[in-house]
């Protein structure tokens, strides 16, 4: 079924509303996500026809930000800043705006490189900046008939609205190749783009893995400190999820080496030289990119950071532990028919305690695997986990404040 902008418009909607209340209790707001995942499109939704919009790509913008507080203190309204992190001196300038007790502006920060935004928060706005988090579409806003278009072509809007597949592969290959070679430098970051296109590419092959520094050190030629650095920079830039690992007191010998996912499954298709759906099907990798694409859209419906995964050497493991109010809830990520109850699950939920564990697959319907544990289709996990939860289920969108 073909789906329209005016949906996913009203799809977004809750992100929207989501960056209205902050705005409202805070001087000081930041959006934070990957570059083209439709931040500034946001923004302008937003936005009144009084507000400003300074974007730091554009070289009008940066010459009249040559004296920001000329040029920002007599705006009000909402006062947008897009791909603020190109222009860290600006923070300082912003932490005097924000404390003006006569102020009406309210400052929405666009960032696409989580340190660099973040580092400048923490020095300079701290307790005035509230965070929102964003991301390219999910499967909530798409739909559930979108769900195998959206795993494929992952979740970058340009991507994800191509009218055909192979202008979706070209729009991802062009976008990894920009990435690489502009958005990085930018950043004051001096690796050769063909350096870190090979690095990425195996963190691709990593995907759904544990990490090691030192194996994919020695392949590259570099330390391991190096290996750090990268793996770093892709986080930052959103690009990469590593996922820690859970420690319990359980007598077994527990794996210490976060995962690594790669958070937009188009983007992980592309590093890996899958261009075409049906390719995907019969690729080694297809378990692990159906685990990625259910581990984003469950962390994305919890709202929350405290996620890990656990392992024991030679044992059981669970894919990802969630804790909520206090309940911690397990999670399989299964592309499988019919999954069934295993050792391993089991012997997960009773160690870890689990209050409820959760079988993700593909299957269209969910069933009962015992009292504590049940199959559920992704596109049903947000009706489960409210379930679960015992009240109407929103997904929190809005972060910390540091």
């Amino acid at each position: 079924m073909f789906i329209t902008k005016a949906r996913l418009v009203l799809a977004r909607a809750d992100l929207e509303s989501a960056v209205r209340r902050a705005l409202a209790r805070s001087p000081v707001v930041a959006l934070l996500g990957p570059r083209q995942c439709g931040k500034t499109t946001l923004a302008r939704q937003v936005m009144g026809p009084a507000d400003a919009l300074f974007d730091l790509e554009d070289p009008a913008s940066l010459e009249a930000l040559r004296s920001p507080r000329m040029a920002l203190e007599r705006l009000t309204g909402v006062v947008v800043i897009d791909e603020v992190q190109r222009l860290p001196t600006l923070f300082p300038v912003l932490r005097v705006l924000a404390d003006r007790p006569e102020s009406s502006a309210r400052l929405l920060l666009l960032g696409s490189a989580a340190p660099e935004l973040v580092r400048g928060v923490s020095e300079s706005l701290a307790g005035r900046v509230e965070l929102v988090d964003m991301a390219g579409f999910d499967l909530e806003e798409v739909g559930a008939d979108q769900q195998a278009k959206l795993w494929w072509r992952g979740g970058f809007p340009r991507s994800f609205l191509a009218a055909l597949d192979e202008d979706s592969v070209a729009w991802r290959e062009s976008f990894v190749r920009t990435f690489l070679e502009r958005d990085i430098p930018q950043l004051g970051i001096n690796i050769p783009a063909l350096q870190l296109r090979r690095f990425w590419t195996m963190v691709a092959h990593y995907h759904g893995q544990t990490w090691n520094h030192a194996e994919v050190g020695s392949s590259l030629g570099v330390d391991e400190k190096t290996v750090r650095r990268y793996l770093d920079i892709l986080a930052g830039a959103f690009m990469v999820r590593p996922l820690a690992p859970w420690f319990e007191n359980v007598g077994k010998r527990q794996r210490k080496a976060a995962k690594v996912y790669l958070r937009d499954t188009g983007l992980l298709h592309t590093l890996l030289g899958i261009d075409a759906p049906d390719r995907l099907l019969l690729h080694p990798k297809l378990g692990a990119s159906w685990e990625g694409f259910a581990l984003e859209h469950i962390i994305r419906v919890l709202g929350t950071r405290d996620v890990y995964y656990w392992a024991v050497h030679s044992g059981p493991e669970l894919d990802l532990l969630a804790f909520v109010g206090g309940r911690r809830f397990g999670f399989e990520l299964k592309y499988a028919d019919a999954p069934r109850m295993t050792a391993s699950m089991a012997q997960a939920r009773d160690l870890l305690k689990l209050e409820r564990l959760l079988v993700v697959s593909p299957e269209s319907k969910g069933y009962a695997l015992d009292e504590t544990a049940e199959v559920v289709p992704l596109a049903r996990v947000t009706e489960v986990v409210a379930r679960l939860r015992g009240s109407p289920f929103q997904r929190a969108r809005v972060g910390s404040s540091p």
